[in-house]
This record gives C-alpha cells, sequence and structure tokens, in this order.
C-alpha cells in the first residue's frame, strides 16, 4: 500500500489510462456477458492502435508484431507498484513486472505495460483486448470460465489455509471478534478479487456489502471508518501495517478464509481459447519456478516497497 500522496499519483496515472477502457470492465459474475463480448470486442481496434489480434493463434501473432502487451493493476505491492520517482514505463516495478519483462524476453519481443484498475485488467483478458494479464491473479471457477489460466508461478512459503483473512480497526477489536460479528457491519472488498469471492460466500452474514476498484481504497475506507472490515490477502495486509504503524487497523486474530488448496498458486491471465499461447507461457513459468526466480523478485520488491514507503 501506499501512503496518501501515493494514492493522489496512482489515481492520476490511472485514470488517464482508462479513460478509454471503462466499456470493458466486465464483472465475473456476469460470464454469460462476457463469453458474448469477446468475439466483437478481440476484433476492435482502439484509436491510434494496429489491428494485430488474431483469432485464431496469438502467439504468432505477437511473435510476428513483434510486442507483448500486458494488463496490470500497479497499486499491489509487491507485485506491482508505481515508483513515484521515475517515469513512463520505469514507474512500474515489481516482481510481477519482472515476469512480465522475464516472458518478453524470453518470446523476444517488446514488453508493452497496460496500467488499469483490476476490473479492466479481467475485462481485458475476457474481451481480447490484451495478449496477457499480469496482475496477482488468484484462481477463481468465475475466471476459469471466462479466460485461459497459466499454471500457479507463486505459492508463497505461508500455510494457504493462513493466507486470506480480515482486517479490522483495533478499536473494534472488542467488538468484531468472529465473522458473526459483521452482521450489521459494512465489509469491503476488492472487486472481482478472490477476497469478495470469500466474502460473498463465507461470512455468513453482514450488514452493508461495498465493492471498491483498489486495495488502496479498501484499506482507506476501514481506516476512516467508511467500512468496518476488509477481507485481505494477509501479506500485502502485513506489509501495509509495518508501513504504516500509525494507521490504527490491525488483522482480526485467529482467523482465516477457507481456500481450495487444488486452486492455489498466483496465475497469469490469458485470453479464451489461446491455447498454444497458454502451453508457451506455462514453459516459461516452468522455467522460472525451477530457477525460484519469482520467490526472489517478490522479496527483493518487498523490501524495494517498503525502502520507498510504499504499502
Amino acid at each position: 500500500m501506499r501512503k496518501i500522496k501515493m494514492l493522489i499519483t496512482l489515481t492520476t496515472s490511472l485514470t488517464l489510462s482508462m479513460a478509454a477502457l471503462t466499456a470493458c470492465g466486465v464483472a465475473e459474475a456476469a460470464t454469460h456477458e462476457a463469453k458474448s463480448e469477446t468475439t466483437t470486442a478481440a476484433m476492435t481496434t482502439t484509436a491510434g492502435e494496429t489491428e494485430h489480434r488474431s483469432p485464431s493463434n496469438r502467439l504468432e501473432d505477437i511473435l510476428s508484431r513483434g510486442y507483448i502487451e500486458v494488463a496490470t493493476e500497479p497499486a499491489f505491492a509487491p507485485n506491482e507498484f508505481i515508483d513515484p520517482s521515475k517515469t513512463g514505463d520505469d514507474q512500474y516495478v515489481g516482481s510481477d513486472i519482472e515476469l512480465a519483462n522475464f516472458i518478453a524476453d524470453r518470446l523476444g519481443v517488446e514488453l508493452r505495460l497496460k496500467p488499469m484498475d483490476f476490473t479492466s485488467v479481467l475485462g481485458s483478458m475476457t474481451s481480447g483486448k490484451y495478449d496477457l494479464a499480469i496482475s496477482a491473479l488468484a484462481y477463481t471457477p468465475a475466471r476459469a470460465e471466462t479466460m485461459n489460466l497459466s499454471k500457479g508461478y507463486y505459492f508463497g512459503s505461508e500455510d494457504p489455509q493462513k493466507a486470506y483473512g480480515i482486517l479490522i480497526r483495533k478499536e473494534d477489536a472488542d467488538k468484531i471478534k468472529t465473522l458473526d460479528d459483521l452482521a450489521d457491519k459494512t465489509v469491503v472488498a476488492q472487486n472481482g478479487s478472490i477476497q469478495e469471492m470469500f466474502v460473498r460466500e463465507q461470512i455468513p452474514a453482514y450488514g452493508k456489502y461495498n465493492q471498491v476498484s483498489s486495495t488502496n481504497d479498501a484499506f482507506l475506507m476501514v481506516q476512516t471508518g467508511r467500512a468496518d472490515a476488509m477481507a485481505a490477502a494477509l501479506k500485502m495486509a502485513q506489509l501495509y501495517l509495518d508501513s504504516n504503524p500509525e494507521c490504527g487497523l490491525m488483522i482480526l486474530p485467529d482467523f482465516y478464509f477457507k481456500v481450495d488448496e487444488s486452486t492455489q498458486g498466483t496465475r497469469i491471465g490469458i485470453p479464451k481459447g489461446e491455447d498454444e499461447l497458454t502451453d508457451r507461457i506455462n514453459e516459461i513459468i516452468d522455467e522460472v519456478i525451477e530457477k525460484d526466480l519469482y520467490n526472489k523478485w517478490y522479496e527483493e520488491y518487498k523490501e524495494y516497497a517498503k525502502k520507498i514507503g510504499i504499502d
């Protein structure tokens, strides 16, 4: 997470990038709509872009044109975030950005990053607008219906059953001790995230549920009292707490969302039906895992984020 001034920088950057993309922000629950839009959207060219989308073999298309377009939401440190001291594509850093560069290098093409909000990252895959989504994607059944998903490339060192939980205000520690205590409370999660799925499927009752486009917004909603609890990836939540010791937030003790271990691992999103591209991406992921590259990138950018004050 980043401090308030970082939120302003990110919001400004993403607003400019999103002007032409809001129409493809498709909610995962509406998978039938996403499927119906795929063929049409894949053949649409944004003004100023060259038509390059091939419905038959996107891998050949990428190699032929000489560049790969990767959608990402640069608001999830240490996977992808913005270094405000840099400009242009250099400002986008993180372990997922390293992975994107590695993939482009292995394919022998130029990397073109496409920063946007998370909902639009997902929509860009269901519509086929861009080639890959590398943005700390977790597996969900809805995503598997609307896009191809790569093998997992990051599993973390923690117990997967302790990877996701709830963030609350310290002042509410005596009021919120279990999920039952959320029955009259406002819960927030990032739209389209696996945490949203946990809220809908595992919290028995809540007073109100708010969707936000950014995890930054979710942290701030709880911090400022506009929400009472946030469904969160606990590694990222802890990074936020470490970077903002005066934020007044805490992780709810001894509670974890239940996780299907067979679907664990951070994935790359790929347009539906692009099986040759998926196979090639999986081959590159095999190399990344064999050399233990991603774990090294993750630890490197975790320290990087702390050093520049990004949470």
